[in-house]
């Protein structure tokens, strides 16, 4: 037994002197761990943080302005926004509802979301306002003029990294000042957190200009000092729809009662 032991002992003993060699080459013949995912370096577009800081400042920015609002085959209107010192917001809208022949504002105020009828050729009488729901909620597709949302609630959108948006430098459209950028949607919902389009802001915020699909606004004025808060354009009513923006449809005269019938 003692020689078998010293024979196990001449054979293995080179093997445990070779083995930390082998187990080293081997080692280094593995390829180097990947880095953990969260170490890729972020990349930064720089086009976006200089948008984002712009529309912070419009969040910030409280005046009331005047802008030249226009759609392709159709006079351009003068929209009047107020953002006010509380927080409110109002926005006239010429021609706003009743497939044009209807002047609306817009308001959202600490009572609610408002949509105010003006007296125009679609509302004969006094100015009345309807409550839509809260200051914060969404106003219905079918009473969105839409063109308040580049100067209000889409300057969250603006301003969130994580929104699903691609943004450049863009030129100024003609007639508009500032710093101009390009945004596109990346995302293939159909509810886009925003219209694509170029974007416009003067160095303090001011947004000086939109272009979109729904139409061109330009700053036409140096802004105004903001109230404290905004003015409902007439008394909160409840025996009144709210307009659409749509155009009412023609009445079928198949459908009146023909001549001579009691």
């Amino acid at each position: 037994m003692p020689v078998l032991l010293r024979s196990a002992g001449r054979v293995l003993g080179p093997l445990v002197l070779a083995l930390p060699t082998l187990l080293a080459a081997c080692t280094s013949e593995q390829p180097p761990a990947p880095p953990p995912a969260d170490a890729a370096p972020v990349q930064v577009d720089a086009a976006w943080d200089e948008l984002a800081a712009l529309a912070a400042a419009a969040q910030d920015r409280h005046l009331v302005a005047q802008y030249v609002y226009g759609r392709p085959g159709q006079p351009d209107r003068t929209i009047v926004f107020t953002s006010a010192n509380d927080g409110s917001w109002r926005v006239d809208v010429p021609g706003g509802a009743l497939g044009g022949t209807a002047d609306v504002s817009m308001a959202s105020t600490a009572d609610g979301l408002f949509q105010c009828a003006l007296p125009s050729a679609g509302h004969a009488g006094s100015a009345s306002c309807v409550r839509l729901g809260d200051r914060d909620d969404a106003v219905p597709r079918r009473l969105d003029p839409r063109v308040q949302h580049p100067l209000t609630d889409w300057l969250d959108v603006l301003t969130d990294r994580r929104a699903p948006l691609a943004v450049a430098p863009a030129t100024a459209p003609e007639g508009v000042t500032g710093t101009c950028y390009s945004v596109e949607s990346t995302s293939a919902s159909l509810n886009a957190p925003l219209d694509v389009g170029i974007y416009c802001y003067d160095r303090d915020g001011t947004p000086t200009g939109v272009r979109t699909g729904a139409g061109t606004l330009r700053l036409a004025a140096p802004p105004a000092p903001a109230p404290a808060t905004v003015q409902l354009a007439g008394p909160v009513v409840i025996d009144r729809e709210p307009f659409d923006t749509a155009a009412p449809p023609t009445p079928d005269p198949s459908e009146s009662p023909s001549a001579g019938t009691p």
